[in-house]
């Protein structure tokens, strides 16, 4: 089972890349490096990390070199979802299950602490075959499961029943939650009740509503990694029941997170791996293609004036 933790900040990683084509392994270093010095409790690979887009080796390679690169600072959890946007429409379900599971039989043995699966985008799967999907996951592996409703991404609405009915079955060390689909606060507070507070769920909102999902018993959160010292300063104040502090920050840190929602996943990209390059740590800001926000001139800028306002937020702490 898992050596470290799972829950706090625990930020899902932007992948670096070289004019939008090969991964760029020293900015990834100083990515990591930045995660923990900040005081997140761990990395992730995710959406946010254009898993989608990369190839099947390009994950497995990915995988290890987080491992090796976190080298013991806290819990690395990689996605196993098989699926590329190339490779979706050639897929059948059972190879997208089978792919699925070598993913996450990969993670286990590189030394993951967990490991997080969206739905397969493929074909749409009824609540029976999302069952057996997740549960096929569930049964192949130690590490504990976190269920990802991605649908403010991709896919469609994951019902709260089905993550009950995958709480009964495993328990809630080995199956936990992040659940995106809107109203996100209410959904939160109907899976906590509905599960009797077993359910560990994750925030995924980027931070625009951490502090009311705070407020409803989650027990971590998963952003970005460009506004990561907003988030874990909001974080650190909410656990003292210092509410001005976490207002403070949060106010800007969301006006940058209302800019990005715009252009969905393209738009978190783009201004995040935006905020990347400038604070240092990407020597690029490029993205896999294709996608379909492009960031202008005016938006930069007011993205400059609030994380500009942020700073002053955090160093005001």
């Amino acid at each position: 089972m898992t050596n470290h933790s799972i829950g706090g900040v625990l930020p899902v990683l932007h992948t670096p890349f070289i004019d939008g084509q090969a991964i760029d392994w020293d900015s990834l270093q100083r990515e990591v490096d930045f995660a923990f010095d900040v005081g997140s409790q761990g990395i992730v690979a995710a959406m946010v990390s254009e898993y989608l887009r990369l190839t099947h080796d390009e994950k497995i390679e990915l995988t290890e070199r987080l491992v090796e690169l976190a080298d013991g600072r806290g819990a690395v959890i990689t996605s196993v979802g098989s699926e590329s946007i190339a490779q979706s429409l050639a897929l059948t379900r059972r190879e997208s299950i089978a792919q699925s599971l070598a993913l996450t039989r990969h993670a286990e043995s590189a030394g993951c602490d967990a490991v997080m699966a969206i739905p397969p985008i493929a074909t749409a799967a009824g609540e029976d075959q999302l069952w057996r999907y997740f549960c096929e996951i569930g049964d192949h592996t130690n590490l504990p499961l976190i269920v990802q409703d991605a649908s403010s991404y991709v896919g469609g609405t994951l019902a709260i029943d089905l993550f009950v009915r995958l709480l009964d079955r495993f328990g809630a060390d080995k199956v936990l939650y992040k659940p995106e689909a809107e109203p996100i606060g209410p959904l939160l507070s109907m899976l906590r009740d509905r599960s009797d507070e077993r359910a560990r769920i994750f925030d995924g909102s980027g931070g625009v509503l951490l502090i009311d999902a705070y407020r409803r018993g989650i027990a971590g959160t998963m952003p970005g990694t460009d506004l990561l010292d907003g988030i874990v300063a909001i974080w650190s104040a909410l656990q003292v029941d210092d509410d001005a502090t976490a207002y403070r920050v949060y106010f800007p840190l969301s006006a940058i997170v209302s800019l990005q929602r715009q252009g969905g996943l393209d738009g978190f990209l783009a201004i995040e791996k935006y905020l990347m390059v400038k604070r240092g740590l990407f020597a690029d800001a490029s993205r896999r293609s294709p996608y379909g926000f492009e960031l202008d001139r005016e938006t930069c800028e007011e993205v400059d004036r609030l994380f500009d306002l942020l700073a002053q937020a955090i160093s005001s702490q």
